[in-house]
């Protein structure tokens, strides 16, 4: 583990690899640690062949919080985003994206394999979309466009992930994180009890911090329809999505990969919205034949 200043913040990120392989920049989803990349995904591309660089998002993690900036109320976010009103929020994504892009800066990479999760999607392709030099190619998993018009993520989903525990005890907040798991997570790939327990609890006491992901959400509603953006992707794209995902449907996956010229889509059966072990080797596989061929 180590930090290093990016973009005028403190970022912080874990190194894995040969510093001469070809860097592979993983960015992780609202409120999620880096440690939300499995070390066994991480293990697995590095065995393929790439340095594999994951980090902190701004406002969680070890990476700085952006403590004092107040990010409007989730209601009002939600009713300016339906009616295509841009609110004032205290950071948005294209400053994620380049939060990183200073972290490659900062590394002297001149370019990567830049490969998103949900929210950390949305972020990889405004880091394609904005910073074409940067990006060899880009990878989307279960990522969308922001269009309005695609389904919405299932009731539950939403609710789960908008409601903050009741206090911040330790075994409470274990409880919600397993709650959060289990909601969105993969139905034909449960983790073991003990493999989730350990990875929550783990999470819970490197950091809680639930001011950042209000204002990471706030960056997301704020960003709206990427599609026109999207369509500029000049670097090689894969989009991958799970079919059984409660968070972000399928259809946010097939938008994303129509609204990007040439991408091309792999989906999973019973995936949810998550990486679940059973699934490394696969994702491995798809993330480094997609990098090898650019």
């Amino acid at each position: 583990m180590a930090q290093i200043t990016a973009n005028d913040i403190t970022i912080e990120y874990e190194d894995y690899g040969d510093p001469g392989d070809p860097a592979i920049l993983l960015v992780m989803g609202l409120g999620a640690q880096l440690t939300l990349w499995p070390i066994e995904l991480v293990d697995a591309l590095v065995e393929r062949g790439f340095r594999v660089i994951r980090y902190d998002n701004r406002d969680i993690g070890l990476s700085q919080k952006m403590d004092g900036e107040e990010a409007p109320g989730i209601f009002k976010l939600v009713l300016m985003n339906r009616l295509g009103l841009k609110p004032r929020v205290p950071y948005t994504l294209s400053d994620m994206a380049a939060d990183g892009v200073g972290l490659l800066e900062a590394l002297n990479i001149d370019n990567a394999h830049i490969v998103g999760a949900s929210m950390g999607g949305m972020i990889a392709q405004l880091i394609a979309a904005e910073h074409p030099k940067r990006t060899a190619s880009l990878t989307s998993i279960m990522s969308t466009t922001g269009n309005r018009k695609l389904p919405a993520a299932q009731k539950e989903a939403i609710k789960v992930l908008t409601t903050r525990p009741p206090s911040a005890d330790e075994e409470v907040l274990v409880a919600h994180g397993i709650r959060v798991a289990r909601t969105i997570g993969s139905p034909a790939y449960p983790p073991s009890e003990d493999r989730l327990l350990s990875r929550v609890r783990e999470g819970v006491r490197r950091s809680y911090y639930p001011d950042g992901l209000a204002r990471q959400l706030a960056a997301i509603l704020a960003d709206g329809d990427r599609r026109k953006r999207l369509a500029a992707i000049s670097a090689p794209t894969l989009v991958i999505h799970g079919e059984a995902d409660p968070l972000v449907p399928l259809a946010g996956g097939l938008d994303t990969a129509e609204s990007i010229p040439g991408a091309r889509i792999s989906t999973f059966p019973g995936m949810g919205h998550d990486l679940p072990l059973a699934l490394v080797e696969p994702i491995a596989d798809l993330i480094a034949e997609h990098a090898g061929k650019t």
